[in-house]
């Protein structure tokens, strides 16, 4: 029998039910949004769960702020925010005014949906009666996305997308065989990220995980640029900016509290100087 349901992890596992479903619809949103978006656009977008993520943590969680961490926090909001003007000109080639829209506020839904979840698995950790071990917060994970899996199984069967795989792959530029390895690959890829992020909340906090989740943006912008050829418009330039300077303010904040503390916990600084006598 797993820990969580011996243990009584988090007192039932109806909570693993919940973050599952809600997951499984995250996944869906995101899904049909970046469908419809150019992939820095939806990158972009994405940023915002940061400052989803704050909110709800602050709720939740009772997250501490510095200046440093609410500065990242607007910046990176910001920065995605700005992707909301003169979006007509970054349409797709065939795709109406109403799909783009709809894929626009898909992924923000997407966002701010995942940046609740973040919190509420920081939450539930919170309100575990049992100690917590690496070990047991995989079985949370594979619980988690089991009811995940479920819910999006059940989309597709209704959507008839098991039709489409095998058209799709037959219409793959790199070929039948590439299309399911990337498939696969995607599969494991995304484990692995949903295993670093609870892990990170684990040994940090939900906010730490967002704001590294927004790490990605450079990286996914700069190779949309270079291996899509995707228009990298002035609103792009300033949202980018602004992104990296929300980051890099986070880390010179953390970086700075450490230093902090380290110095006062030396021992060299706390002792008291000692008195000669004359």
């Amino acid at each position: 029998m797993p820990l969580f349901m011996r243990g009584s992890f988090v007192n039932s596992p109806d909570r693993l039910f919940v973050i599952g479903v809600l997951t499984g619809a995250d996944d869906y949103l995101y899904a049909y949004g970046v469908a419809r978006l150019p992939i820095s656009t939806a990158a972009l977008i994405i940023a915002s769960q940061l400052g989803f993520t704050a909110l709800f943590a602050y709720l939740l969680v009772k997250q501490k702020f510095t200046s440093y961490s609410i500065n990242a926090v607007f910046l990176l909001t910001v920065g995605a925010g700005i992707l909301a003007l003169h979006t007509s000109s970054d349409h797709p080639k065939g795709e109406s005014n109403r799909e783009y829209f709809v894929g626009f506020f898909m992924t923000v839904a997407a966002a701010a949906l995942y940046g609740f979840i973040l919190p509420l698995v920081e939450w539930t950790y919170k309100k575990a009666r049992q100690a917590i071990s690496y070990t047991l917060l995989i079985e949370f994970q594979l619980v988690m996305c089991f009811f995940a899996t479920v819910v999006c199984t059940i989309g597709m069967i209704i959507n008839n997308d098991f039709k489409a795989i095998p058209k799709e792959a037959r219409e793959f530029e790199l070929g039948e065989t590439a299309y399911y390895v990337v498939l696969v690959c995607s599969g494991i890829i995304w484990q692995c990220f949903y295993l670093g992020a609870i892990g990170v909340i684990f040994f940090a906090s939900s906010l730490l995980t967002a704001i590294i989740i927004a790490v990605l943006l450079p990286v996914t912008e700069i190779s949309a640029v270079i291996l899509y050829h995707e228009k990298f418009q002035a609103e792009k330039g300033v949202s980018f900016v602004l992104s990296l300077w929300g980051f890099v303010s986070y880390l010179y904040g953390e970086r700075k509290d450490s230093n902090k503390k380290t110095g006062t916990l030396n021992p060299e600084t706390e002792l008291p100087q000692t008195i000669t006598a004359p």
